[in-house]
């Protein structure tokens, strides 16, 4: 789910995590003696992402032709587009602390980034995502007032 968000697309996410298991079996015997093997998965499909996505906007900017969005069922497609729109250090700060369950220090030691640093991406991330999101949860919703028409 953390790459589906990330990515925005369901198929490339198991891609990139078959890949990183592929990696990790590879090098087991060298992985299993880390502090955080999961941590080192996350981290390899992650790259996995980001190459990707370096590789594919490159070939976006020579074709000129724009990706579709891919589906995903409910509202998930709603969550996935307002994190698209996420600058790419609070997306990674939201998936990770809120749907990998981290807490904010392994988000930091994850990210490689300081305790502080990643508490201000979530604050801007959360305060972006609920501007995307609206007050219920859905994109472009606006509350509307209620008249009591005199008829």
């Amino acid at each position: 789910m953390q790459l589906v968000a990330l990515t925005g697309d369901r198929a490339e996410a198991y891609d990139l995590v078959q890949e990183a298991f592929v990696r990790a079996w590879m090098h087991w015997d060298r992985i299993a003696s880390y502090d955080d093997p999961e941590g080192w998965l996350r981290r390899v499909a992650y790259n996995l992402a980001v190459g990707r996505w370096r590789r594919s906007r490159r070939l976006i900017l020579r074709s000129t032709v724009l990706r579709g969005h891919v589906e995903a069922p409910g509202d998930r497609l709603a969550v996935i587009d307002a994190l698209r729109s996420l600058p790419l250090s609070e997306r990674r700060a939201i998936v990770l602390h809120h749907l990998a369950g981290l807490s904010v220090e392994e988000t930091a030691a994850d990210l490689s980034a300081p305790v502080g640093t990643v508490k201000s991406w979530l604050a801007r991330g959360r305060t972006r995502l609920a501007g995307e999101l609206g007050p219920e949860g859905e994109p472009g919703h606006e509350e509307q007032e209620l008249s009591h028409d005199p008829k």
